[in-house]
Parts: structure tokens; C-alpha cells; sequence
């Protein structure tokens, strides 16, 4: 059967289980058109090779003013003032200012520095299951725990102080989603960017006020000493809120529904817990939260991967199609907890590698083997078919995942 043209990327049963469509894309060619739920049109990358050239390429930048009108048109969603004040930050910076932003925060997420905090998180994920009814034996755990860990772990990362750490509204993560001008949901979009970026100002003064030696005090210093402008600190604080938790609750979510399907796996890991960082790495690679990467674009038209595109149209790479490349990777669709692994692209490749890779890894490892812990007989409670996949357009996961397990929680306390 021949793919479409564009290919579109959107809809339930896309969200739901991609990889039919992206086998097929790989078997035609490493580059295709699609189209996002916006209208946007864009390159799309999928094979792993070509996607780790792609994201090595030095004709590709990643700053918004290289877009052309047709991009511009449909892909710059977020209004004016908040993109020029919010969308500057290092996803959509090319160097050297993106080496020097990048070189601001490298030293926070340092893997020898998050693994020392490892014993800390590992509190919070007991606490957050000491807090389930005793009487319970089912759960929703993105509400509970998937999203609240990965919140806790961020704010102790970066120094957010908790009477601000409390205030933060999760639905505020959701303004990285397209919401056109002329969708009905616009205004309560709009409400929300206002209402973050109002909360980005109370934390730059707070962290003025009463400095500390966390990562966003030092951010606020180096706008106070002229490293960065005011729109870059408050673009750099814009990202470490929205883009430091919400794809690793995602990756929870995503490894979990894969565990609970080979149920193999699940317990073996349960058995043997010193497993979980190949784990970790096998899970990432087979359902990765970060579908698809942000855009990028050439400053003049020219060959990609034997396909011509034009200046200012945006390539993707799709992480979780290259992940699943059998070329890479042998029987790519099987959840293989003793897989020789190689370099999968979950956390991308290149200058843009995601600086916070470890310490994602660890809060995964944490998060995974604290609930096989203390939830005996982990599986759904309801069909799988009934769950929600998120219908966000770059990332992966479902919105609630309801649970069972067996009585009691065990160990209900730590030692």
C-alpha cells in the first residue's frame, strides 16, 4: 500500500501505536512529508542511521527565524508577546549562543551530582506510595505518583523552594501543545501561558530576593550580570519546568504499559531489580516518550538523505521510529531485557543531546523499581485497549493509567 502525500501524523489509532506506520515509512525511504494536526506541514525523518546524521547535520538550525512563511503560517502557535519572551530557550537556539545557555545548566544535571541525590529521590518515590489508602488495591498512577515524582525530583534539581514548588499547576505543561487561533480552546490556552508566564516572574523575583545555591539562583545571576536577557532567563526557566518533568511522567507511563504487556518481564525484573538499568535503556529504546524531536531547518534548499527540501521548511526526526529500525536493532519490536544495547536516539544525538539524560535515567530506575517493590501483581484495571493516549504532537504516554495489585502494599515501610 502506498503512503499518502503528506503522510498525516495524528488521530487515536496513530497516537495509540505508531510503529505500523512508521515500518512502512522506513521501507519507502528515510524522508517523507507530514502533516501535524495544525495544518503544518514538515520532512520527516525515520530511519535510525539517517535520523542520527540529521541530528549531527551542521546545515540544520534550530532558531526559529530560519522558518519560512509557509512554517511560520500554521507552526508559530504561541502569541505574541509570550513566543518572542518564552521561545528562546535551547531547544531553539544554534551555537554559540546555544553552547553558552547549554553551558549554564550542565553542571546541575552532571551524572556524579544526581546520582549523589539518588537516596533523596528514592524518599520521595517511598513517600508518594505511603500515601495510598491502606485499604486500596487499585490506583490511578499518574495522578498519585507519575506525575508528582518527576515534579519533586525537578524542583530539588534546581532549587525551586517548596511555597513555590506547591503553587506550580501541572496544566500549565500543556501550553507546548498547538492550539490554533481559530480553535475554540484558544482563550483557556492563552489563560494558561499567561498564568505560567506570571508564575516565571514570581520565581525570578523570589530567586532574587532570597538567592541560593540551586541552578535557577545561578540563572537569575547570570541575567543580573548580562550572560543572558531577560527573555533567555525567563525562556531557560520555561523549559526546565515544562520540559524537565513532563516526558519523564510520560516515560513512566510508556514503560509501565509495556511491562504490564509482557508480563515476562515485568516479574523478572521483580526478581532480579539489579536488571533495571539495562532495563531502563531497552524501554526507553522501544517506546520512548519523545516521539518526535522539535523542528529544524535548512538555511538554503538541498539534498536530504536523496530527498530535496526546501529552505525554512522544517525537518523532525522521529526518535521512536529510528528506535525501532531493524537495521539498528534485531527483532525491534520485542521487549528484550537482554538486548545488546546499542546507542538508542531516545534522548537524541548530537549538540541537542537532552542534558538532563541521567538524570531522567535515574528517576526512571528509581520510579520503576519502587512500584514493582511495592506493588505486587502491578497490572491494568482496565482493558488495555481503553487507555488514553496523550494526543500530544511530539511526545508519547497516556494521560491516566489505572491499576491494580495484589494486598498489601509491601513494604509498606522503607528497610
Amino acid at each position: 500500500m502506498s503512503l499518502p502525500d503528506p503522510v498525516p501524523l495524528y488521530g487515536p489509532a496513530y497516537k495509540r501505536d505508531p510503529y505500523p506506520l512508521y515500518a512502512r515509512m522506513r521501507e519507502a525511504g528515510p524522508v517523507h512529508r507530514v502533516r501535524f494536526p495544525s495544518g503544518v506541514t514538515a520532512w520527516l525523518v525515520t530511519g535510525h542511521a539517517a535520523a542520527q546524521r540529521t541530528l549531527a547535520d551542521p546545515r540544520l538550525g534550530k532558531n526559529h527565524a530560519l522558518g519560512n512563511d509557509r512554517w511560520r503560517e500554521r507552526a508559530s502557535i504561541m502569541p505574541e508577546p509570550q513566543h518572542s519572551q518564552l521561545q528562546v530557550h535551547l531547544l531553539h537556539q544554534d551555537a554559540p549562543k546555544h553552547t553558552a545557555m547549554r553551558r549554564l545548566i550542565t553542571d546541575a544535571f552532571a551524572p556524579r551530582r544526581v546520582e549523589a541525590l539518588r537516596p533523596r529521590f528514592q524518599e520521595m518515590a517511598d513517600a508518594l506510595l505511603d500515601a495510598l489508602p491502606e485499604e486500596g488495591q487499585t490506583a490511578e498512577l499518574v495522578g498519585c505518583f507519575a506525575a508528582r515524582f518527576p515534579f519533586q525530583v525537578l524542583a530539588e534539581v534546581i532549587g525551586l523552594p517548596p511555597h513555590l514548588a506547591a503553587r506550580f499547576r501541572r496544566e500549565w505543561g500543556g501550553v507546548v501543545a498547538p492550539v490554533g487561533p481559530t480553535d475554540p480552546r484558544r482563550p483557556a490556552y492563552e489563560a494558561l501561558l499567561r498564568g505560567l508566564q506570571g508564575y516565571i516572574a514570581e520565581v525570578v523575583a523570589d530567586r532574587r530576593a532570597a538567592p541560593g545555591d540551586g541552578l535557577l539562583s545561578r540563572l537569575v545571576a547570570a541575567r543580573d550580570e548580562g550572560e543572558l536577557s531577560p527573555e533567555e532567563l525567563d525562556s531557560m526557566i520555561f523549559q526546565l519546568l515544562v520540559a524537565g518533568q513532563e516526558p519523564v511522567t510520560n516515560q513512566i507511563t510508556t514503560a509501565l504499559v509495556a511491562l504490564v504487556r509482557h508480563p515476562e518481564a515485568l516479574e523478572r525484573l521483580r526478581a532480579e531489580p539489579e536488571l533495571m538499568p539495562r532495563a531502563v535503556e531497552e524501554l526507553l529504546r522501544l517506546d520512548s516518550a519523545f516521539e518526535l524531536t522539535t523542528w529544524r531547518f535548512l538555511a538554503e534548499d538541498a539534498d536530504l538523505h536523496g530527498t530535496r527540501v526546501p529552505a525554512g521548511d522544517s525537518v523532525i526526526v522521529s526518535l521512536c521510529a529510528a528506535n525501532r529500525d531493524p537495521e539498528r536493532f534485531p527483532d525491534p519490536d520485542t521487549l528484550d531485557l537482554d538486548r545488546d544495547q546499542g546507542p538508542h536516539l531516545a534522548f537524541g544525538h548530537g549538540v541537542h543531546f537532552c542534558p538532563g539524560a541521567a538524570l531522567a535515567r535515574i528517576e526512571l530506575q528509581v520510579a520503576l523499581a519502587t512500584l514493582l517493590r511495592r506493588l505486587p501483581g502491578l497490572r491494568l484495571a482496565v482493558p488495555d485497549e481503553e487507555l488514553a493516549w496523550i494526543p500530544a504532537v511530539l511526545g508519547r504516554g497516556v494521560g491516566e493509567l489505572p491499576v491494580a495489585f495484589d494486598p498489601p502494599v509491601c513494604p509498606r515501610h522503607r528497610g
